[in-house]
C-alpha cells in the first residue's frame, strides 16, 4: 500500500469541480451492422463518464478512419459525419481529461501506424508509470518516434499507441501481449486494427468493462448500460489481467496477468449509471443500500428526506425507507445544462447553484430536511445549496453523505482536487458541518459503504478515503496530470509527426487516416 498526493473534480456551481471520471470506452464488431451508429449511442449511453470530447474509429478492412472533436457526443457527430465512418468494426471514446490538457490532439482514440497496418486505441483510467513508458519509448525507438505517432499529445494514452504501433517486427497482438504487463495503474482498453477488435483491463480491474454480444457481433463497452442501449446481451466481464480479442474466428482470451481484483469503490458511489451492474450487483441498489445504512448511522429528526438530483436520489430513497421519514422531490435539476465553455458573468456566478438546482419552496418551506448527497469535494456546492434552501424557508437542514470523507486524490482515473483543496483534510466532520451551514452532517462510514457493494472489502479500492493505494504509486515528481506537458517529458512536437502521416488531420471533427 502507498499514501500519495495529486488531482480529484462534480459539476454544480461554476468553477466548482467534484468527482469525475476518466472516460467511457465503447467497441463493436459486427459484419452487417451500422457499427458508427451503434458505437455513437453506446457512447451516448456512456457521456456521464466524460463530456470534454468524443471520437469513434472505424475499419472497413482495409483502412481505419477516425473522427474526433472536442464537446459532447451529441455535438461531435451528426449523420453526415457519421455516414463516413463505413465498416464492421469500431471503437469509440469520451474523455474526461485526467492525464494532459483538455486539447483536441488529446481527444481519443489514437491512431499509429503498424508494421502491419494501423492501430486505433482508446483508454479508460490513469497510467501510474508514464515517465517510465516514456523513457521506454525512447529506448526502443528514438525521441523522433513519439512525434510521428502522436503529434502535440501528452496522454498516456499515446505514449501506450506509440509503444504497441512501434514494434516493426512483430504483429500488433504479439506486441500487446509484450507490452501490456508493463502497464502500471488502472486501464480498461479497446483497441483495433484493421480486422481485429481487442479490449483489455489492468490485473487489479479497477475500471469497469464488460463483454456483450449482438445478434450478428461482439461489443465491449464501460458499462452494462451501453450493452442494453445497443440492444446487446451482457455475457461476462472483462476479467482484471485478461486481453479478449475478436475476430472473423470468434472470441480468444488470454490472461497477461494473474489477476488482484480491487475495483473502484466510487463506481458504486456516484461515477457508474445507476443503472449499470457491476460484479454482479446493481450499482441503483447498492446506492439504496448506502442510504440505509446512513439512516441507521446517523438518524435526524426531520419532515422529509429530499435528494440531491440525480446522484443522491437513490441513496435519499433508501434513507426515507430505512427512516420512515417521507421522500419528497425539494430541489429541481435543469436537465439541460450540460458542459458549457461560456464563462459566466458576475452576476449568474453570484447565483451558483442556481444555474442546475432550484428550490421548490411550497415543499421546502416550514420543514425540517434531510438532504442527501453522494460526496463533499470542497464543500462550496453543499454551502451553496444550504443557503439556498434556508432562503427558501427550511426550518433545519440535516445534510447526509452516502460515502465517507474525501480525503486523498485518485490516481487511477478520476479527477479530484488536490488533497489541500479536499474540505475533509485537516478539519473535524463539525468543522465541516460549521463550514456548509448545516444544523447537523453525517457520512457513511467505511463500513457501512463497502457492505452496501456486496463485495469483499479486500475487492474494493477505498483510497479516496483511506489512503490506502493497491497499485504503488511512483515518486511524486512521476505524477499529476500534467506530466507529459513539463519540458523534461515532451511527447511529440505540435510541428512534426501526424500531419505528415495523416493528412486529413486538422480542425472541428476532423477525419484522421492513414
Amino acid at each position: 500500500m502507498a499514501r500519495g498526493d495529486g488531482r480529484l473534480t462534480h459539476d454544480l456551481l461554476p468553477g466548482e469541480k467534484g468527482p469525475q471520471d476518466a472516460c467511457g470506452v465503447f467497441g463493436v464488431w459486427a459484419p452487417g451492422e451500422e457499427v458508427a451508429k451503434l458505437t455513437y449511442f453506446g457512447l451516448y449511453a456512456l457521456q456521464h463518464r466524460g463530456q470534454e470530447s468524443a471520437g469513434i474509429a472505424t475499419s472497413n478492412g482495409t483502412q481505419i478512419l477516425v473522427y474526433k472533436d472536442m464537446g459532447l457526443v451529441s455535438q461531435v457527430f451528426d449523420e453526415s459525419a457519421l455516414n463516413t465512418l463505413q465498416g464492421y468494426l469500431a471503437i469509440g471514446h469520451t474523455r474526461y481529461s485526467t492525464t494532459g490538457a483538455s486539447t483536441w490532439h488529446n481527444a481519443q482514440p489514437t491512431l499509429g501506424p503498424t508494421a502491419a497496418g494501423t492501430v486505433a486505441l482508446a483508454h479508460n483510467g490513469n497510467l501510474t508509470n508514464t515517465a517510465d513508458l516514456v523513457r521506454l519509448v525512447e529506448e526502443r525507438y528514438g525521441s523522433m518516434k513519439r512525434g510521428e505517432l502522436a503529434k502535440g499529445s501528452t496522454t498516456d494514452t499515446a505514449v501506450l499507441t506509440a509503444l504497441l504501433a512501434g514494434d516493426p517486427d512483430h504483429t500488433l497482438e504479439t506486441t500487446a501481449q509484450e507490452i501490456l504487463p508493463r502497464l502500471r495503474g488502472a486501464f480498461s482498453l479497446v483497441f483495433m486494427d484493421e480486422h481485429t477488435l481487442y479490449a483489455a483491463r489492468d490485473p487489479h480491474g479497477i475500471r469497469p468493462l464488460v463483454l456483450g454480444r449482438l445478434e450478428r457481433g461482439w461489443v465491449v463497452a464501460s458499462e452494462t448500460a451501453a450493452l442494453d442501449i445497443v440492444g446487446a446481451s451482457f455475457v461476462r466481464e472483462v476479467e482484471p489481467g485478461e486481453m479478449v480479442a475478436i475476430d472473423a474466428d470468434g472470441v480468444r482470451t488470454q490472461h497477461f496477468a494473474p489477476a488482484t481484483p480491487t475495483g473502484c469503490i466510487f463506481e458504486y458511489v456516484y461515477l457508474a449509471r445507476p443503472d449499470t451492474t457491476i460484479a454482479g450487483r446493481s450499482v441503483h441498489a447498492a446506492r439504496v443500500q448506502m442510504g440505509r445504512m446512513l439512516a441507521r448511522e446517523h438518524p435526524a429528526d426531520a419532515d422529509l428526506v429530499i435528494p440531491v438530483p440525480e446522484s443522491g436520489t437513490p441513496a435519499a430513497v433508501g434513507y426515507a425507507a430505512e427512516s420512515g421519514i417521507p421522500f419528497a422531490q425539494g430541489l429541481t435539476k435543469n436537465a439541460y445544462v450540460g458542459r458549457t465553455f461560456i464563462q459566466p458573468s458576475q452576476t449568474i456566478r453570484q447565483l451558483g447553484i442556481r444555474l442546475k438546482l432550484n428550490p421548490l419552496k411550497e415543499v421546502i418551506e416550514g420543514r425540517r430536511l434531510v438532504v442527501v448527497d453522494d460526496s463533499i469535494v470542497r464543500g462550496n456546492t453543499q454551502r451553496a445549496m444550504v443557503r439556498m434552501l434556508r432562503e427558501a424557508g427550511a426550518k433545519a437542514v440535516h445534510v447526509r453523505i452516502s460515502s465517507p470523507p474525501v480525503q486523498w486524490p485518485c490516481f487511477y482515473g478520476i479527477d479530484f482536487a488536490t488533497r489541500a483543496e479536499l474540505i475533509a483534510t485537516g478539519m473535524t466532520i463539525d468543522q465541516i458541518r460549521s463550514s456548509i451551514g448545516a444544523d447537523s452532517l453525517g457520512y457513511i462510514s467505511t463500513a457501512g459503504m463497502v457492505a452496501a457493494t456486496q463485495q469483499p472489502a479486500s475487492r474494493l479500492c477505498t483510497a479516496c478515503f483511506t489512503g490506502d493505494y493497491p497499485i504503488e504509486l511512483p515518486p511524486t515528481v512521476h505524477l499529476g496530470k500534467n506530466l507529459l506537458e513539463q519540458s523534461a517529458l515532451p511527447l511529440g512536437n505540435p510541428e512534426d509527426g501526424l500531419v505528415a502521416l495523416l493528412p486529413g488531420i486538422g480542425g472541428a471533427g476532423a477525419l484522421d487516416h492513414p
